[in-house]
Formats: C-alpha cells, structure tokens, sequence
C-alpha cells in the first residue's frame, strides 16, 4: 500500500516537474520578446526627427513576420527600401551605401533590422508587430504590440483538446514616448 501511494505522489511530481519546465520555456519567450520591443523602442528614442516630430505614419504600421505594411517603410530584409517612391539600398551602418542616412531611411533600416532578429529568435511563432504613433497630440506617444503564437503544454488531455491557434497568441504592450 506505501508503494501505490509512493509511486502516485512521484507521478504528481514528475507532472508538477513538466509543467514548470514548460512555464519556463514561456516565461523565456516573452523575456525575449519585452527585450526586442525595448530595443526598438531604443531605436525609436535615438531617431527622434522621425518618430517624435510626425513624420511617422499616422496609420499604424504593421510588420508580419519581416514584412512591413508602410509603403515609405517597405522593403526586403536585405536592406532595400522604398523612400519616396526611389527603391535604395538602405544600409545605414558606417560605410554603408546611405551613411549617413535620412531619419525616414533610418527608421526603414531599424524596423527591417529589429523584424529579422525579432524573427530570428521567435522561430515559427509568426510574430506580428504593430506600431501607431498617432499625430494629434504632443509629445506625440507610440504604442508597439507585438503578438506571437506560443507553443505550450496542455494540462490533460480535455485541454488539449481545447486549443487552437488562437488559445496561445499572446501580445506585448509597450507604450513609448520617442
């Protein structure tokens, strides 16, 4: 009888063991994810001429996956962006063919930058990121949201059964003020 409930209390803590080695496979995830937006919000704080005085869309700009949705914005992640209707190579690194860069060419090369690593450490989990700069107040105020689908572990199998896509898409929030 001792063995039985030995054998059913280590069950409950091999399970207790998976699950919280999942949790903190999520928790990693949007570690990651807090960190990317903070560092396209830094980008959005050092080109201040773009972002803070207008000149950003006032529509949001939505990038799925390394896709960017703004025309001015738009472009491959290999650097080439639409500027005023002129497809250029918008690499604005030292020594790079725009250096030193326009604020609006600038800001194309830190969203296509910022989308790939984005990417790059979210794997298959489709990131989509929308970023409004609404014009009409000021200081003007930007909100990045960024949703993601997150692989998790279900609790039984009536849970498991339950999920879909849409059951584990979280979002981050960060409001910035460039």
């Amino acid at each position: 009888m001792a063995l039985v409930i030995t054998a059913i209390g280590l069950l409950g803590i091999a399970k207790i063991q998976a699950l919280a080695y999942a949790n903190t496979g999520t928790a990693s995830v949007r570690s990651l994810v807090a960190i990317q937006a903070a560092g396209l919000a830094s980008a959005m704080h050092a080109n201040r001429s773009y972002w803070a005085t207008g000149s950003a869309p006032n529509t949001p700009i939505v990038i799925t996956g390394a896709v960017i949705s703004d025309a001015t914005l738009a472009g491959t992640a290999t650097g080439t962006c639409v500027l005023g209707g002129v497809t250029t190579f918008c690499d604005c690194m030292l020594g790079g063919a725009l250096a030193p860069c326009t604020p609006a060419s600038m800001a194309a090369f830190d969203l296509h930058t910022w989308a790939t690593a984005l990417n790059a450490q979210l794997g298959n989990s489709n990131p989509i990121t929308t970023i409004a700069c609404p014009t009409g107040g000021t200081p003007i105020n930007c909100t990045i949201v960024v949703t993601w689908i997150e692989k998790s572990i279900a609790l039984n199998t009536q849970a498991a059964a339950a999920t879909t896509t849409a059951t584990f898409a979280p979002t981050y929030t960060l409001y910035v003020q460039p």
